[in-house]
């Protein structure tokens, strides 16, 4: 892992981590499965827009096609359209605490459903993480500081893009990582703009803050950190950028915190310190099988 794909790796979690105070905001000012559907809808266009001048292809592969309909689906529509909604009522650093509790996910299904091997360092690592996300829990639950219904949400919601990643574990974009990554966002937006339609009420409060929000949203953790994540796997393979994902809970918290002003207690911190341990942890453990 050279300099290059470090600097990539904190982008990404810098990036995919100030996703969720960005929704907090723009779910303040717009339904949520309905503006996800727009946000979607934008990125993909400019990601293809893009992906064209580049002279990349319209035409995929049969695996490609089946990575842009399963994460078109699972991440964009379940995973994030869920955590949009959850975020009318949760924190958005309680959303970034769950979120990132999704690589312990993965490693804990490919060990029990798909017989991969699990060091006892890995094991650990995940009775540390989900530890961690319990004693947060916990700690709010007494406080009465989360909705049980946007919890559900969420949990679903990693459910999905932890059955995408280890459905399409291997997977490769190949050389058309821009219209992969637009045509995914495309079908996000085809599948949540029906539901908006037959469930929410369409109204916009008009503000700067949420138009910087969805700007932002649109550009950088929607377009960019995709891209960066499928360069950097590229040039590191998966499990190693897979190791980037145990610095989500602090960044996420922290710009929560700056951007927000969200409240962060004491065993917030001391349970964001536990699952990134355990984050690590587990990606460490399976380190070995990427060589």
């Amino acid at each position: 892992m050279d300099l290059r794909a470090i600097g990539m790796g904190l982008a990404f979690a810098l990036m995919w981590s100030s996703a969720f105070s960005s929704a907090r905001i723009i779910v303040a000012h717009a339904p949520p499965l309905g503006i996800s559907a727009v946000r979607f809808l934008t990125a993909g266009l400019i990601a293809i827009g893009l992906a064209r001048a580049l002279g990349q292809s319209w035409r995929v592969t049969t695996g490609q096609a089946r990575m842009i309909l399963i994460f078109g689906v699972c991440q964009n529509a379940l995973y994030l359209g869920l955590f949009f909604v959850a975020m009318q009522t949760i924190d958005a650093s309680l959303a970034a605490i769950i979120a990132s509790t999704m690589p312990l996910m993965v490693a804990l299904a490919g060990w029990l459903f798909l017989g991969d091997r699990l060091p006892p360092l890995g094991i650990a690592g995940l009775v540390a993480g989900f530890a961690g996300a319990g004693l947060i829990m916990g700690s709010r639950l007494s406080g009465g500081a989360i909705d049980p219904v946007a919890l559900v949400q969420c949990a679903i919601g990693v459910l999905a893009l932890t059955f995408a990643t280890l459905t399409l574990r291997g997977a490769s974009s190949g050389g058309n990582v821009l219209m992969v990554v637009g045509l995914q966002m495309l079908v996000g937006a085809a599948t949540l703009a029906p539901v908006s339609v037959l469930t929410e009420t369409w109204a916009i409060s008009w503000s700067w803050p949420f138009v910087a929000a969805f700007a932002y949203a649109v550009l950088v953790p929607g377009l960019v950190a995709t891209l960066v994540w499928f360069l950097l796997v590229r040039r590191i393979g998966a499990v190693r950028a897979a190791t980037f994902h145990f610095l989500n809970p602090f960044f996420g918290v922290g710009v929560a915190a700056v951007l927000l002003g969200e409240h962060i207690g004491p065993w917030d911190l001391v349970g964001v310190g536990v699952i990134m341990a355990g984050i690590l942890a587990v990606q460490l453990s399976r380190m070995p099988a990427a060589r």
